[in-house]
């Protein structure tokens, strides 16, 4: 638990917060009995940059738990399991310091965010080790997919740049 108190000419202000990052028995009552291989934090300083779309194969395939602790970021997954009612869609939510949410990226899901403030910093728990050879990821932009981004792009990683866009022969991600 943090607090803080600020003094302000005589004025008192007491700030007080609880958060659970982690807790493995809610997550198996939601089916995610898997434990933390490796706790990720990242910083974006530029407004509009985007980060992705990544995701590990087999035996690497990852869930990953992402809360923003700093700034404010959309955030998106894309469904690539193999035979999926929901194979090629993309969901996106914002996430901000203040809100405290945490969105669960299951295993099989590309992975990615666009920066909405400036100086953002989200944390991410993931339940695989990064492996470079078992990674790969989706083109941000990929018009199959169709991801609308909420601001204008103002930064991609070289790296996420060479992802390739989804072709006829991609039939999805075996977990």
């Amino acid at each position: 638990m943090g607090c803080t108190l600020l003094n302000y000419n005589h004025l008192l202000i007491i700030v007080v917060f609880f958060v659970r990052s982690y807790c493995d028995e809610a997550l198996k009552k939601v089916g995610i009995a898997k434990s933390i291989k490796q706790i990720n934090h990242s910083y974006t300083s530029k407004v509009g940059s985007i980060r992705g779309m990544h995701y590990q194969h087999l035996p690497q395939a990852e869930i990953k738990m992402v809360r923003c602790i700093a700034g404010e970021i959309f955030d998106v997954a894309i469904d690539l399991r193999k035979g999926s009612d929901t194979f090629l869609q993309w969901h996106g939510e914002y996430l901000s310091a203040g809100d405290f949410k945490m969105i669960i990226i299951p295993e099989g899901f590309a992975h990615g965010f666009q920066a909405t403030k400036e100086n953002t910093e989200i944390f991410y728990p993931s339940t695989a080790s990064y492996n470079p050879k078992l990674e790969s990821g989706i083109l941000f932009n990929d018009k199959s997919i169709g991801i609308e981004w909420p601001l204008q792009v103002t930064d991609v990683s070289d790296k996420d740049l060479s992802h390739e866009a989804i072709t006829k022969e991609f039939k999805g991600v075996v977990i």
